[in-house]
């Protein structure tokens, strides 16, 4: 993991205790991808919310992937891991994916591990931005 992430510190603040709490009550199949966003937060750019460029993936974020494999594109939604539902395109941000498209920009490509290998996305565009829409506090 090399890429610099932009975050907002609201984000990092509530990221940074979710950590905290999943290590002491959580499952220990979680500690890889906690140690994974914890880097990804410590090594991040942290704006003020207002600060935020449009164009970047934050948490609660609505955004449209393009599978380069297949051309397929999908909107997934990324939320903390209480608001995650498959079924609602809602990714976690405690999944591998959820992690790995943590501050990406419009543009971008996400490889994402998968067992039979990495899985390439591009992301399209940002449907919706808490930040942009003034959306703070969520």
């Amino acid at each position: 993991m090399s890429r610099k992430i932009c975050i907002s510190a609201v984000d990092q603040e509530r990221l940074l205790k979710l950590i905290k709490e999943e290590r002491e009550f959580g499952s220990i199949k979680n500690q890889d991808y906690l140690r994974d966003l914890e880097r990804e937060l410590n090594r991040a750019e942290v704006l003020e919310p207002s600060q935020i460029p449009s164009d970047i993936i934050t948490m609660n974020s609505k955004i449209c992937l393009k599978d380069l494999e297949t051309g397929e594109e999908t909107i997934y939604s990324l939320v903390y891991p209480e608001d995650a539902d498959l079924l609602e395109d809602k990714i976690s941000i405690l999944a591998p994916v959820g992690t790995a498209m943590l501050g990406y920009q419009v543009g971008d490509i996400i490889d994402w591990q998968v067992p039979d290998g990495v899985i390439q996305f591009k992301v399209e565009k940002i449907i919706y931005q808490p930040e942009a829409a003034g959306d703070y506090e969520l």
